[in-house]
């Protein structure tokens, strides 16, 4: 039987099984909630999907022309594949009753079970359970969708396809879990990542490294890669930044100060970081580019992201600055490797997100967010803090590396991930996907004029 039809008859399975999932109940938790913060929820859950498609635009322009499509398809395609592993047991493992600190139950919200009827979440108690699962489902969206930097050109798509639900259930669903769930493990020690520094991008940008360690061919000569497409980069770039707000703000999980903080942080680290890789570039003798500004303003969205709820709007500045000097310079460094990292997924989301890390712990501030803070940053005086960041951030780079590589073997082994050099001259869009972009021969249109 061939595989394509063991997938669509796996889809029609689940699509028959929700059938007899229990009807959706008389009677829903009202009590507690507010209008209010359901309004800025729903937008903000609007605007963290934005970013899935805004991803896709900053890849695609990045791209060469062969292989427009097949990125972007990468970064959509993740959207109905993680949607639907979300429903049926991805929110359950990364939300579902604790087992051991480390996962969820997979039976908690089966097929989102008891997600309408349910008790609103303990740390987001103004907003139905139903609502916080979706917000939550964007994240568990966009992480694998930012390591398609790194698979670029080079992977098979139902290879893909494969990785992406077997990181999605084995690597982000227990970092989720031991991180944002209140019996959580890193939660527990006391680790403070308020948007998805570590849950996201660390798990992103070092499983992106493992992929760019797996897959590198030594033998072969490394081409720099012409964008295709600067303005598509632009734009991606101002849908990331426009639905990174949702991203950071609406993980205040309300409307209310807290929300409006993350806000400003989050502005304020992207432009600093923008700003600071294209100076740094002129200082080294390059050109300002747009490619150069785009790239900053992500890496500061990166790495404000953990620390968006906890630091003062200056600090937010600092951390901006900090993590695209960083980056740039392991994006320098990254080129003179064998490491096939196509678009600088490890430099931008690994390291940036590594940063925004052990920033949260240098320069977290009680008087930012009293509730949720365990404690003040090394900057106040404080160490513990900062030394649990420095073990976590071990942990989790240990966790997620190694979980990673092992996937892509199962992966490799299931479903040969590589194509073929053949495969490579054509272009993944058509040789993946029989579609390509229209391209315009210059030579021929200067005859006609």
């Amino acid at each position: 039987m061939k595989k394509p039809l063991i997938y669509l008859l796996l889809l029609i399975a689940i699509s028959v099984l929700a059938l007899f999932m229990p009807a959706v109940p008389t009677t829903i938790v009202t009590e507690g909630i507010n209008s209010g913060d359901v309004a800025w929820m729903l937008a903000a859950t609007a605007l963290v999907l934005l970013m899935t498609p805004g991803l896709a635009y900053f890849y695609g322009g990045m791209i060469d022309t062969k292989n427009i499509i097949s990125t972007m398809l990468q970064s959509f395609i993740a959207m109905g594949v993680i949607s639907v592993l979300w429903i049926v047991v991805g929110f359950s493992l990364a939300f579902g009753d604790s087992i051991g600190g480390f996962i969820g139950n997979p039976a908690t919200f089966f097929m989102f079970s008891h997600v309408l009827d349910g008790k609103p979440w303990t740390l987001a108690p103004t907003i139905p359970l139903v609502l916080f699962a979706l917000f939550q489902l964007k994240f568990a969206i966009i992480t694998p969708a930012l390591i398609t930097g790194t698979f670029a050109e080079r992977v098979r798509f139902k290879s893909y396809m494969i990785f992406l639900i077997l990181f999605s259930l084995l690597i982000y669903a227990p970092l989720a879990h031991m991180t944002w769930h209140p019996d959580g493990f890193l939660f527990k020690l006391g680790v403070l990542d308020f948007a998805g520094g570590t849950v996201v991008h660390m798990s992103a940008g070092f499983a992106a490294l493992a992929a760019s360690m797996y897959l590198r061919n030594k033998s072969e000569v490394k081409v720099a890669i012409a964008p295709a497409n600067i303005p598509f980069v632009l734009l991606g770039t101002g849908l990331l930044w426009f639905g990174w707000f949702g991203f950071n703000a609406g993980s205040a999980l309300g409307a209310g100060p807290l929300a409006a903080s993350a806000f400003a942080t989050t502005n304020t680290a992207s432009a600093a970081a923008g700003l600071c890789w294209v100076l740094f570039d002129v200082v080294r003798g390059k050109k300002p580019s747009a490619l150069g500004f785009c790239i900053g303003a992500v890496v500061g969205l990166v790495a404000i992201t953990p620390a968006a709820g906890f630091v003062t709007i200056p600090s937010s500045l600092f951390i901006g600055t900090v993590a695209a000097l960083i980056s740039n310079v392991v994006v320098s460094w990254k080129s003179k490797t064998s490491l096939e990292d196509t678009l600088d997924v490890f430099p931008c989301h690994g390291v940036g997100g590594a940063v925004g890390m052990l920033m949260t712990g240098f320069l977290a501030n009680t008087a930012v967010n009293a509730a949720n803070t365990t404690g003040n940053g090394l900057l106040f005086g404080e160490f513990t803090l900062f030394k649990v960041h420095l073990i976590a951030l071990g942990l989790a780079i240990v966790f997620i590396f190694v979980g990673s590589f092992v996937i892509l073997k199962i992966t490799d082994l299931l479903s040969p991930m590589t194509i073929s050099t053949e495969e490579k001259k054509v272009g993944s869009d058509y040789s993946q996907h029989g579609e390509n972009v229209p391209t315009f021969n210059l030579s021929v249109m200067k005859e006609a004029v």
